[in-house]
């Protein structure tokens, strides 16, 4: 008798495989919104682009450069509303969707205005994947490896900058209109990809939670913890989210943009200025138009000029890389202020080489260049995109992100237009211009969020008291960037602490007795040993929840072809 054969059980990314694979494919939408950036910038000093579109003049290049923001702009404000309906990885889809569509029509464009067209339907999509995407990567990221994370999808966004210059450059050297069409559809090749990858990555644990959907949410935590349903540190992560989410519920607030204005006001300022500043500190003059800063202004002429745009951009690519480490060792704010601080001085260094116009411009002005783009490659570059989620509460995440996007995106159309016109008639002055901004965003300090999990951001901003009955997940993990071991606030009593101006404006006057929540290490203090182990009594003395006994009683086999439950019992 033949022994019955069993189909093999499908295996399956868990632990943290599956959190960077998560991460890697999602940094794809960060990528297209980096090689839609960069594309242009090359394409627009061809001779073949500019035969076929009749010698456009300064406003009609700025209006297909920047026109995208148009679409941007848009779809960042409805990716709020779309993002809490059909999820974070169903806004994936349909935002690659629709940008591949959009290279498309940019690709088989017939003129100005078709690819005016094609330029803002692109923009729609990169409007959905620029919003969801940093959302989506919070959501996943445990706290001690979310800094990291998120720059490593920063990364992502310049390395497809730097891809699209060099494709730019090769294809320069094609003797036809095929120089810049296929560039174009290049874009059209990763968005199909980042679609067909969206269909398969697992749904944010905190979107099926906050949905009612905890076993799911469980199922996609415990797979981020290694798989196992009964895993600690998922079980406590888990019980974490579900009471947030049930907390906010009692309330009765409603989810509004009305209510997170005047509720999270504070917060929401804060995430708008600092895409905000991220544009008005320059980057744009440099990823969109750096051609022709190096063509124009420095004296590179023709070829030259695309090729030094492209040893600019690996320089860039390579300065995102330090963060990684640095951001969830130094925090966020050491970052922006030296980052902002090297900015002004290398903006400042520019406009003076190109107003001396001596034979030596060339050259300093394409080192003052590449240290600007370096030092906002580590620093405004990333961390904007990291702070908002961070700082957003999970019931109004979606809705505070797209705002913070949305102002991204205005501010850049507004660089992107008016750069090529104040290029020609305020000339070196517009490098000045820009210096003063990052002088700004140097007096304008956030607060630190490093190691702090987003279920307690609202002890960063004195909102809420400290909740002392749930040992949070960062209490169990070690940073990946050292052995100190992190856990949630112990309220302290700071006089002194520092704040930025903008920061103590925005703020409320806290009340009669408040203390100040600090985050600080584990390092061995016998208090903190002490309340750790407490937390972790209490704990298990408490009653486990009917609602989670439900769903801790099942054990999943298989994938998602085929499962079936079974009682623990």
């Amino acid at each position: 008798m033949v022994a019955p054969s069993y189909p093999k059980a499908r295996r399956r990314l868990v632990g943290q495989p599956l959190l960077y694979a998560i991460s890697m494919f999602a940094s794809l939408g960060v990528f297209l919104f980096g090689y839609d950036q960069g594309v242009m910038s090359g394409i627009i000093t061809g001779p073949h682009f500019n035969n076929f579109f009749a010698r456009p003049n300064a406003l009609q290049v700025g209006t297909m450069v920047a026109v995208l923001e148009i679409g941007a702009f848009v779809t960042s404000i409805a990716a709020g509303r779309i993002g809490d309906i059909i999820g974070r990885k169903g806004t994936l889809f349909v935002g690659a969707v629709i940008f591949s569509i959009g290279g498309v029509i940019q690709t088989f464009t017939f003129g100005f205005w078709t690819m005016v067209l094609g330029r803002v339907v692109s923009g729609c999509g990169v409007g959905l994947l620029s919003t969801i995407v940093p959302i989506y990567q919070s959501e996943i990221s445990p706290p001690n490896h979310r800094g990291a994370l998120a720059c490593a999808e920063f990364t992502g966004n310049v390395f497809g900058y730097a891809f699209s210059v060099w494709t730019d450059y090769f294809c320069s050297f094609i003797d036809s209109d095929f120089s810049w069409r296929i560039p174009l559809f290049f874009q059209c090749i990763i968005g199909i990809i980042l679609a067909l990858g969206s269909l398969v990555m697992p749904e944010s644990p905190r979107w099926l939670i906050d949905n009612s959907r905890n076993e799911d949410g469980l199922r996609v935590i415990a797979d981020l913890h290694g798989g196992d349903l009964d895993n600690e540190k998922a079980v406590l992560e888990f019980e974490e989210i579900r009471e947030k989410v049930h907390q906010e519920r009692e309330s009765g607030v409603e989810r509004t943009y009305r209510m997170m204005w005047r509720k999270y006001k504070q917060r929401v300022l804060l995430a708008m200025s600092s895409q905000a500043f991220a544009q008005l500190n320059g980057i744009n003059v440099i990823s969109y138009y750096a051609p022709r800063v190096f063509e124009g202004k420095a004296g590179w002429v023709g070829r030259d000029a695309i090729l030094m745009t492209g040893i600019n951009a690996i320089v860039y690519l390579l300065s995102t890389l330090p963060p990684w480490i640095l951001v969830d060792r130094w925090g966020r704010r050491p970052i922006l202020l030296s980052g902002a601080a090297i900015m002004s001085l290398s903006l400042f260094a520019t406009g003076y080489w190109i107003f001396l116009n001596k034979s030596w411009t060339p050259n300093a002005v394409v080192v003052s260049v590449v240290l600007f783009n370096a030092a906002f490659g580590y620093s405004w570059g990333p961390i904007p995109w990291l702070y908002p989620p961070e700082i957003m509460p999970l019931t109004v995440r979606a809705k505070g992100v797209s705002l913070s996007t949305a102002t991204n995106w205005a501010f850049n159309f507004f660089v992107g237009e008016a750069t090529p016109y104040l290029q020609e008639h305020i000339e070196y002055r517009l490098y000045y211009m820009h210096g003063f901004y990052c002088i700004c965003s140097f007096i304008l300090v956030y607060p630190e969020t490093k190691g702090v999990p987003l279920e307690e951001m609202d002890q960063v901003f004195g909102e809420q008291p400290f909740r002392d009955h749930i040992p949070l997940r960062a209490s169990m993990e070690t940073s990946p960037t050292s052995d100190e071991r992190r856990y949630p606030p112990k309220p302290l009593v700071l006089p002194n602490r520092k704040r930025g101006w903008f920061s103590r404006l925005l703020r409320r006057a806290p009340s009669h007795g408040r203390e100040t929540p600090e985050y600080r290490t584990l390092s061995g203090v016998a208090d903190d040993e002490e309340e750790l182990r407490r937390f972790k009594v209490d704990d298990d003395d408490e009653e486990e929840p009917e609602e989670y006994e439900m769903v801790r009683g099942q054990k999943h086999y298989g994938g998602s072809g085929g499962s079936h439950s079974q009682d623990r019992s």
